[in-house]
Order: C-alpha cells, then structure tokens, then sequence
C-alpha cells in the first residue's frame, strides 16, 4: 500500500500501525506500535493484552488521582488473572512535575524482573514512562484516564531538564488503551486541555508550510492531511464535548492519537506543534519559576493559538519595509540577546543560549538570507498566511466547548503574554510564524497589539 491524499482519510488507525508504509512524499512511514483499543470498556482487555507479552511481573505507575479512576481497576483485572505485578503510585497534591526527580523516582522502582510498564494515566505520567522505557529497554502500554494531550504516541517525552522544557526521545508504548467509559468522566479541565491541543493543530500546520516556503523543510502533504483529517473529525463533533457525548470524546482520543501517528511518521513534531507549543511552553516555564502549580499543557496550546490566529491575520494584511527588515538584522547585538535571555529565561537561560550557539538561529548572515528569501516568496507567504484560521472561528469552537479564550481567565498576565510572543521563539529550533515577524522586525509590534486577546 502506498499513503496518498485520496486513501489516508480512509484508514482506521491501526491500519497506520506495526508495518513500514510508502507514502506519495517519496519517504517511508512507520510506526512502532502495536494497537490501538479505544471503545467502552476497554479497559477490560488489559489482562488480554499483558498476556500477549508474556509478562512475568509488570509494573504498574499511577499517581494517587489516576490510581483511583483506573488503577484500582487494573490491578483488579490482574490479580483476578493471576498476572504478577508490582504497584507504584506518585503521591500528589498537585500535578506532577516531570523532572528528574520524578524520572529518578520511577527508575528506582523498575527491578530486575520487570519485564512490561504499564501506565495508567495520561500527560506526564505518559512522559515518564516512555522515557524510562527507553531508558530500561523495557517495553510499556498506556490505559489512558483522561483524553487531554497529545503525547501517547509521539517518540519524544516533554521533560523538565535543568529546568528547561525538553523534548527526549524516548519509546512509545505498545498498546494504548483508551476506555471511553472512562475518559469521558475526566475532570472537564483535561477534556477541554484535548481539544486545545487539538485546536492548536490548526497554526501548527500552517507554521510548517512556513517553514517550508523559507527553509526548504521537508513537509509531507499525506501526513499533514492525517493531522487536518483529525481536527475536522473533534471539530464536526465539537458540541458534544460540553455533554460528555460518547462519540464527541472519542473524536478528541482519536484525534490525539492521529496526530501522534503524523508526527511519528515525519520524526518530528511538525504536523501537530508549532508557535502556539512555543507560547505554552513559555508560559510553562514561567510558572515553574514562579512555583505557581501548572497550567495543562493542551489549555495553554489553545489560548496561545487564538493570539497566533491574530498575528496571521495581521501578517496578510502586512506592507513590510524589507530595507528596514535588513537594516535591524544588520544592527543584532549578541551581548544583549545573551542578556535578555537571562532576563527572561532565568535559571533556562544556560541551556537556550547554547542551543542558539548550535544552530546559529540568530547568525546575522543566516537571518540576512531568510530575509532574502521571505522578499521572493512574500505573495505566497501572504497567500498562506490568508488560509490561516481566524481569531473569531478559533474562538467559536472553544465557545462551543465552554473553554476559556483569554489567557487572563486561567492567571497568565499581560507580561507573561507579552514577553512569550517576543521571546518563546527560543524554546525550540523550530521556525514558526513567531520567527518570521523576528527576521521582519515586526515582532515587538506584533506584541503591543494583542492586549485585547489577554483579560
């Protein structure tokens, strides 16, 4: 089989699954997972599936929240099999960090004869243990208790590292196993984080023909349409959400599943992240320092992706002075970027200033040429910039949804707002929208005008 425009709609997701597949962008896709269980009462089939491995003695990881939605359960479905197992629960009042303290708490559990993880969570719990997997060698499945992110397949773990948000590559689980019965009664907050998440996808694709259009970056057009397909699929569904319909929240678990699947097939996290991730993760960082307890990742994707769908909406109607574009790159000064850095990033600062180093992001000369570029391909960058979402149809769905649509409304300030759109470029080597209006000059401007969309 090969992946066209005219087929991938019509796959099933484990027809994506466990075998190398050609596709019409000249590469070959694949992706390390076993199957995927999503329907009522899945959970059932979680002794079915430890038994297809042959497991010996699991280990099973919840925190005390997700222990009482479903690890209770599945250590129940176990023992009434005769399955061997060892319990570890995260003891939390708040929402677990994954750093390395977290990541060295799990390690010291897994013992000689551990032979399967198995998650019972979603989010962070998710990240630690494809990380630890990878680490261990030890293959994982997932009973997910919440469709809040869209992590479960993706091949890199979101970690806080020498406290900077990192992507570490990791292994993904074998099975995922999502119990509709069970993820619709998940805290609201998490429901509406899935559909940020998913949401977000709409900036993130544009972001990535962005980037193609100015670095010639590889962009798969059957991928894409993998991610698009899952947006529509939440999207045509959306008012069911706020009801907790059955077929609404398997839409949006689906859907972060599909887009993990996109991103597994290109390798990177293109075809569902882009500068709306960015924002997040800044806004992340900032709390983390502040020792304010987290925000959901997938709640802070969709509130950044309303100021995103602004900053397109400026840009196709933008007249840009490329002269005056050429004359502030010429005028970069290192030793203040290096300040602000420490400014902005405080105790990150160490680790995004040696990323720039490595991949030259803000060399004169590099920016010099994408400008250059940029100046050639202006009429299609402003015909992309047009195909972009607007901030009123952003803000519908998430009407629909009784999701918050101001960062104000979830405790993110207009400082916090400001400073992220001017400096969460830096997160990642990742150019998005946010890069392009920094190689025009344009940024800062950008940044006065969004006040409106904050509080």
């Amino acid at each position: 089989m090969e992946l066209t425009m005219d087929n991938v709609g019509q796959l099933e997701i484990n027809q994506f699954l466990g075998e190398k597949i050609a596709c019409r962008c000249g590469k070959i896709h694949y992706m390390n997972v076993d199957k995927v269980i999503i329907e009522k009462g899945a959970i059932e089939k979680v002794a079915d599936v430890v038994k297809e491995y042959c497991s010996q003695k699991a280990l099973i990881v919840a925190d005390s929240h997700t222990y009482e939605v479903a690890g209770k359960q599945v250590t129940e479905i176990l023992k009434a099999n005769e399955l061997k197992y060892k319990l570890f629960v995260y003891n939390v009042t708040h929402d677990l960090v994954p750093n390395e303290e977290a990541i060295g708490n799990l390690l010291l559990q897994v013992e000689g004869d551990t032979d399967l993880l198995i998650t019972v969570g979603s989010g962070v719990l998710n990240d630690l243990v494809k990380f630890v997997s990878e680490r261990t060698k030890i293959p994982s499945i997932i009973v997910a208790t919440a469709p809040s992110m869209d992590g479960f397949v993706s091949d890199t773990s979101a970690l806080i590292i020498d406290n900077l948000k990192t992507s570490v590559k990791c292994s993904l689980p074998k099975v995922i196993i999502g119990d509709v019965n069970i993820l619709k009664q998940a805290p609201k907050r998490m429901i509406l984080a899935g559909l940020g998440d998913m949401i977000g996808k709409y900036s993130a694709l544009i972001d990535w023909q962005l980037s193609r259009l100015i670095n010639g970056e590889y962009y798969c057009q059957v991928t894409a349409k993998i991610s698009a397909d899952a947006i529509k699929k939440c999207v045509d569904h959306i008012n069911g959400i706020d009801k907790r319909d059955d077929l609404a929240i398997q839409n949006i678990m689906e859907g972060l599943i599909r887009t993990g699947i996109a991103m597994s097939y290109v390798g990177n996290s293109r075809p569902a992240s882009g500068s709306e991730h960015h924002m997040s993760h800044y806004w992340e960082m900032m709390f983390l320092f502040a020792g304010k307890e987290a925000l959901l990742h997938g709640t802070k994707v969709g509130l950044a992706s309303i100021i995103i769908a602004r900053m397109y909406e400026l840009l196709a109607k933008e007249n840009v002075d490329f002269d005056e574009a050429i004359r502030k790159i010429k005028m970069f000064d290192e030793k203040q970027w290096t300040e602000d850095i420490k400014k902005f990033y405080g105790k990150a600062a160490t680790g995004i200033i040696a990323n720039a180093q490595k991949d030259q992001r803000n060399f004169i000369e590099k920016r010099l040429k994408r400008v250059q570029i940029i100046q050639e391909h202006f009429p299609e960058i402003i015909a992309l910039a047009k195909t972009a979402k607007s901030v009123d149809f952003i803000k519908n769905l998430m009407k629909k949804a009784n999701a918050p649509l101001r960062p104000g409304e979830v405790g993110i300030d207009e400082k916090i707002v400001y400073n992220s759109i001017v400096m969460a470029k830096e997160v990642r080597q990742r150019y998005t929208i946010l890069n392009l209006l920094s190689d025009l000059g344009l940024l800062e401007k950008y940044a006065e005008q969004m006040n409106c969309f904050i509080q």
